[in-house]
């Protein structure tokens, strides 16, 4: 059974920093992975995405800012968050990058971002 387990959230201040984990059980962390999140009112939406080679993708709101990188041998995907801005405030997801191979949803981790 497929378990996805995010953490490493928090209230940070702008321009702060945080670095989140996904913990990854069962066979979807052969996939690509993705960093996805959600803001009150607003659409999911993918942030980051890496394959199982390391390629990484980042939607334009975040690049230069966030760094996704996985651990193959601890089935773990993080995402290190730089310059932080209160529009990153929002619930953050990890699951496969493609929707096709989309598994259960974990409970996600919160960032906020305020001063």
């Amino acid at each position: 059974q497929v378990q996805l387990v995010e953490s490493g959230g928090g209230l940070v201040q702008p321009g702060g920093s945080l670095r989140l984990s996904c913990a990854i059980s069962g066979s979807i962390f052969r996939e690509a992975m993705g960093w996805f999140r959600q803001a009150p009112g607003k659409q999911r939406e993918l942030v980051a995405a890496i394959s199982r080679g390391g390629s990484t993708n980042y939607a334009d709101s975040v690049k230069g800012r966030f760094t996704i990188s996985r651990d193959n041998a601890r089935n773990t995907v993080y995402l290190q968050m730089n310059s932080l801005k209160p529009e990153d405030t929002a619930v953050y997801y990890c699951n496969a990058a493609d929707p096709l191979r989309f598994t259960s949803w974990g409970q996600g981790t919160q960032v906020t971002v305020s001063s």
